[in-house]
């Protein structure tokens, strides 16, 4: 059975690492994938918060491969309807923004910045294209996991989506580089009316063990 965590097993905590309720009913249990929206802008200062918000949390070697477009305009709107699956092509043409995802497999050129107290690492990736896309695939997906969640921090919906044809986004928007698209997202203020019913969720014990 699904069980909220007892607020008395919450308050024993230290109180510093503990969020409240109604800033957990927001990022978790009351947060929705969003497929239709409020016609209501996103200001480009909440979008410039989600990404530094998602900076800071953790990466391999921090490596950092996240890249973002944020896609609002007519014209970029138009390029990536051209890969969408065709289930998704409404509710990302009506959403304020769409965000494209995607992890740099030449991340390694930043890692004297990003890994200062120990630069080679970024020559042993340079070097070994497959651990760099490795790094680059998991870390950059664990990095859109942070974004959307910081958008929900933020009061924005979101509505990620895998439907959609990566060659051709990265050709539209990532030509000439080893930038790859992951996810879309797309941004807004979710019509919450249109929502369809919340799937169930498997209970802890199907999800977790103890060793």
């Amino acid at each position: 059975m699904n069980q909220t965590v007892d607020p008395q097993t919450l308050a024993k905590a230290e109180p510093t690492a503990v969020l409240g309720s109604e800033a957990l009913e927001r990022l978790f249990r009351g947060a929705r994938s969003h497929n239709a929206w409020q016609p209501k802008p996103v200001p480009h200062a909440l979008l410039r918060e989600a990404v530094e918000l998602a900076k800071m949390a953790p990466t391999a070697a921090n490596s950092s491969p996240l890249r973002v477009v944020f896609v609002e305009s007519a014209e970029g709107k138009e390029r990536l309807k051209a890969a969408l699956d065709e289930g998704n092509v409404e509710k990302t043409m009506t959403a304020p923004v769409t965000a494209i995802l995607a992890h740099d497999e030449a991340f390694h050129v930043h890692m004297g910045k990003l890994f200062p107290h120990a630069p080679h690492v970024g020559g042993y990736f340079a070097g070994n294209q497959a651990a760099a896309s490795h790094v680059a695939f998991h870390s950059g997906t664990l990095q859109v996991a942070y974004f959307i969640l910081a958008l929900r921090a933020l009061g924005l919906d979101a509505g990620p989506l895998a439907g959609f044809d990566r060659e051709k986004v990265d050709a539209a928007f990532f030509a000439g580089t080893k930038v790859k698209s992951n996810l879309v997202v797309n941004i807004g203020y979710g019509d919450h009316a249109k929502l369809f019913p919340r799937n169930p969720r498997l209970d802890f014990d199907e999800i977790a063990t103890f060793a």
